[in-house]
């Protein structure tokens, strides 16, 4: 009896170690959710600046031609950039995104070529006929999302220019209310002339209309390139807030599954001391019986 209730004492120890781990990666991961949160948001301004400003050359009677690799679209081998997760415990978070992936790219004529982001995604997709040509390492702070968005840029570059790819399709969760997130996808690449339409469209905040000065080729592919970069950025944001918030959630899960767990060590913990006390006082009144 007495190693029982030893080895009882024993877990409910282990149990209270592991909720402190369990509420130490809970508060973590809530701190980097409204970090990566914020990061979008403030993204937001900067986006809707860069497509005024391609909605401005796109304006023009003949807009600069950029490449023509990346305005007409074609049916050709297909790129597509796939975020997950460096680290575990964040629930489906992985394998919804490799679903959808699967599933999206599956009704997409042509070949294809997948980056991943993240360790886990990685090994999601290696299980796959979607196999992982190249893999980025996610970063863990939001300074150190521009050096991954450069990477894929470089990469995607280098892809387009001999001939690889055509297309390039971007596959991320993106958050929701709570801790809730869907995944999303959208045509990177080619910037095809609906792209240009919808662009174009856009109403000018003021009464006042832009002109396009100087080297009008030349500042179009800067927007371009901005436009490629602030997209990749939050999709990135987006992917780790998601990220944090599914790791949120199962730490939420297994916080609660802890206390149940030590709630019911620590009744089998009493009944079995009651029980040990009780059979100590019936040896003592047997004794005292017996000498009577």
């Amino acid at each position: 009896m007495s190693d029982s209730v030893a080895s009882l004492r024993h877990k409910i120890a282990s149990a209270g170690e592991l909720e402190t781990v369990v509420h130490t990666m809970k508060t973590m991961a809530a701190s980097s959710i409204s970090q990566y949160e914020n990061a979008v948001r403030s993204l937001d301004d900067y986006y809707q600046t860069v497509q005024l400003g391609l909605a401005a050359c796109f304006r023009e009677d003949k807009a600069p031609a950029i490449a023509n690799r990346g305005l007409q679209a074609t049916k050709g081998t297909i790129g597509a950039i796939v975020f997950g997760s460096d680290q575990g415990l964040v629930g489906q978070f992985n394998d919804v995104m490799v679903e959808f992936a699967i599933e999206t790219l599956g009704d997409l004529p042509g070949n294809k070529m997948v980056w991943a982001v993240g360790e886990r995604i990685q090994s999601r997709l290696a299980d796959t006929k979607l196999l992982p040509v190249e893999s980025f390492i996610l970063p863990n702070s939001i300074n150190a999302i521009t050096r991954l968005v450069g990477q894929i840029l470089i990469e995607m570059e280098s892809q387009l220019e001999k001939g690889a790819i055509d297309q390039v399709y971007l596959f991320h969760n993106r958050p929701q209310s709570g801790a809730i997130y869907t995944p999303v996808s959208q045509q990177l690449l080619p910037l095809d002339e609906t792209w240009r339409h919808n662009l174009a469209t856009i109403d000018w905040p003021t009464k006042n209309m832009p002109e396009v000065i100087n080297d009008k080729e030349s500042t179009l592919r800067a927007l371009v390139r901005e436009y490629l970069f602030v997209t990749l950025f939050r999709a990135c944001a987006e992917s780790l807030a998601s990220e944090n918030a599914s790791r949120l959630a199962a730490m939420q899960r297994a916080e609660k599954n802890i206390d149940e767990l030590q709630e019911d060590l620590n009744r089998t913990f009493h009944r079995l001391r009651q029980s040990s006390i009780d059979e100590e006082l019936f040896d003592v009144i047997s004794g005292f019986e017996a000498l009577s």
